[in-house]
């Protein structure tokens, strides 16, 4: 019984998913005026853990949808498409960079995560 090793890390593609976040378990006993800019923190969080990349952007659109009811009252679950792409800046400091777009959704019923094929 021979131990493979394996050196470094795994190269990041490029590659894009739809996940469906649930807001309202991670906004659970969190402060009324911090539950919105907490979410977008969360979705942060939740991209940085799924895709590897520090450098996570939050589309405008997205933003809106998290803050549509208000501050305090969320929508319960959010499909987000997160795509990680290189980055074109020769001077940044990641290689990769993840961006966090809304896809609105008529219903949450039997959703997985689903791999987006790039055009």
């Amino acid at each position: 019984m021979g131990k493979v090793t394996k050196s470094g890390s795994k190269k990041l593609e490029p590659v894009t998913r739809d996940y469906t976040i649930h807001l309202h378990k991670l906004m659970h006993k969190i402060q009324f005026k911090k539950r919105a800019p907490r979410a977008v923190r969360e979705i942060r969080q939740f991209a940085l853990k799924r895709m590897f990349t520090k450098d996570v952007r939050i589309d405008t659109k997205l933003n809106k949808f998290i803050w549509s009811n208000g501050v305090r009252n969320l929508p319960r679950r959010v499909r987000v498409r997160m795509s990680r792409k290189r980055n074109e800046d020769e001077d940044a400091k990641e290689k990769m960079f993840t961006l966090c777009q809304h896809v609105p959704v008529e219903s949450f019923k039997n959703l997985q995560t689903e791999l987006v094929r790039d055009e």
